[in-house]
């Protein structure tokens, strides 16, 4: 290596030396998320816009009120299943990253780099440009009440959205951990109200479809393949359940707190999920659900009278959490793959007292802006909606092939892996198989656009011998990029890599040299 990056080796550690001389600690990721921040991450993630606005996909293929109920019931079971095996690999591997971390450790890298490849690629970034725009939609509105909002204006409101988010993100985790706690109770407040006002209906004797006989009436006739899709619908309609195993290195006891959100979050949204069905039937016929594209705003508007506009409010409101919520776990997914050496290393590099990881929330932030500038992202949605499902699967298995490679590992929480994870895995290959019959099209897509990572993979993480010009270009912006965010490689954890001696000298290697040569007689900065 050339002199050059030496020295700009040394100018970092420098750096490192003065923000240790301040405080004389170590810099490292905070433990501030408790049990109810826990429990607002995995809430406010699963529940967006979906059950305001559009939770007929499950009704329109259930082909009956009654069908559909059902289907609501049976994939929060599944939902509470696949929770609970993550659970256990939760901590059995206590690493931020969640499903990529745990494929990585489990079937090696190119399988964990193509878990990590699809979500920068496209699915964090279609996701949250899709929320924040739904954001914007609900909030312009109002302001265009005899026609849709101006493209433009959408787009220009979900980019200030995510920039709001983005800083509050970058300046404290406390911060952005209250502003998901308060957003994820308004949404359950306003779900609430809808229970309640459908528990009024009822008493007031409007149950007509909620009786056995008219419930399981069908408006279209029964097909197995639409139940099937109704099922789909379902699974898609909790995604996020998953997000919290994204944190688990900046939980408060995470032994503790991690299984007790997960069986306190899920079983929360399915009941709320299937009341808040409930309470729509209560007020409007399955053709009018079907027929309305806003299902909550139409129900306040025959119910709430001139406090309809509650409805849209609580939408924008949830849809606001939402975002915070998919940057504060999407950026710690792109800091836990840059510490594996499967992303550059800048991104896992936190504020020397801030203790954030700014590198990563900008990417987040950044690759979320240029998706708001392209008109295909709904459609990229649908292409690798599939491979973020098959990914789940893959990481339940996992599981099983864990427990057979290492039956004696130390496993704070032990399901029966002849039991849940093979439940599991059945209604996993069911909805799988289905949906490559339904969709082959669109899935072979989905898979093309995940195998685009196999090159890179090759070329950008397991060829080692790349041109020292490439190297010094690689250091120099990385080294741009530290000053720039005024961030550091933090201490390691216990949590923060579980490979061998050889795993940890290929992380060192893959980190910047600017924190190799400061890394030894820095003091750091306590947070």
């Amino acid at each position: 290596m050339t002199d050059g990056p030496r020295q700009r080796s040394s100018t970092a550690g420098s750096a490192k030396d003065a923000a240790g001389e301040e405080s004389g600690g170590k810099v490292a990721l905070k433990k501030e998320i408790g049990l109810v921040s826990a429990c607002g991450i995995i809430v406010g993630n699963i529940i967006g816009s979906g059950i305001f606005v559009s939770p007929k996909g499950v009704m329109e293929n259930a082909s009956s009120v009654g069908v559909a109920l059902f289907v609501w019931i049976i994939t929060g079971i599944i939902t509470a299943i696949g929770a609970l095996c993550y659970a256990e690999l939760g901590v059995t591997i206590p690493k931020s990253g969640g499903d990529y971390s745990y494929v990585k450790d489990i079937f090696g890298g190119l399988a964990g780099f193509l878990r990590l490849w699809i979500a920068v690629l496209v699915i964090y970034p279609t996701n949250q440009a899709v929320i924040a725009l739904t954001f914007s939609n609900y909030v312009l509105q109002p302001l265009f009440p005899t026609c849709f909002p101006p493209e433009s204006g959408l787009r220009l409101l979900a980019a200030v959205c995510l920039l709001l988010l983005t800083w509050v993100n970058c300046s404290s985790v406390r911060w952005a951990t209250r502003v998901q706690d308060i957003f994820t109770a308004g949404k359950l407040l306003a779900l609430a109200l809808i229970i309640i006002m459908g528990i009024v209906q009822i008493c007031k004797g409007d149950y007509y479809w909620l009786e056995p006989a008219n419930a399981f009436e069908p408006f279209q006739d029964y097909d197995v393949g639409l139940i099937a899709l109704a099922f789909l619908q379902g699974s898609f309609a909790y995604g996020g359940w998953n997000f919290l195993n994204y944190v688990t290195e900046e939980l408060v006891d995470p032994y503790v707190n991690l299984p007790r959100a997960i069986f306190i979050s899920i079983p929360l949204v399915t009941f709320v999920y299937v009341f808040a069905n409930i309470a729509y039937v209560t007020a409007m016929s399955p053709q009018e659900l079907l027929a309305s594209n806003a299902v909550a705003v139409t129900f306040g508007e025959k119910l709430l009278g001139v406090m309809a506009w509650i409805m849209p409010i609580s939408v924008a409101l949830s849809t606001f959490g939402g975002v915070n919520g998919s940057l504060f776990t999407s950026s710690r997914l792109f800091f836990a793959g840059a510490r594996e050496g499967h992303l550059p290393s800048l991104l896992a590099m936190i504020h020397v007292t801030r203790c954030t990881p700014i590198p990563a929330l900008l990417f987040t932030c950044l690759s979320t802006l240029l998706m708001l500038c392209t008109s295909d992202m709904y459609t990229l949605i649908n292409y690798v909606g599939f491979i973020n499902y098959l990914f789940y699967g893959v990481t339940v298995a996992g599981q099983i092939v864990l427990r057979i490679k290492q039956p004696n590992m130390h496993r704070p929480i032990k399901v029966c892996v002849l039991i849940w994870p093979v439940i599991y895995l059945i209604f996993w290959a069911f909805l799988l198989i289905f949906s490559l019959y339904s969709e082959p099209v669109v899935c072979g897509i989905g898979l093309a656009i995940m195998l685009t990572g196999v090159p890179v993979y090759f070329l950008g993480v397991y060829w080692d011998n790349k041109p020292q010009c490439f190297d010094a270009f690689i250091n120099k912006m990385t080294y741009v990029g530290q000053r720039f965010c005024v961030v550091v490689y933090p201490a390691e954890s216990n949590g923060g890599s579980s490979g061998s001696g050889e795993e940890g000298e290929e992380m060192k290697e893959a980190r910047s040299p600017l924190s190799k040569d400061g890394g030894d007689n820095h003091k750091s900065v306590d947070c």
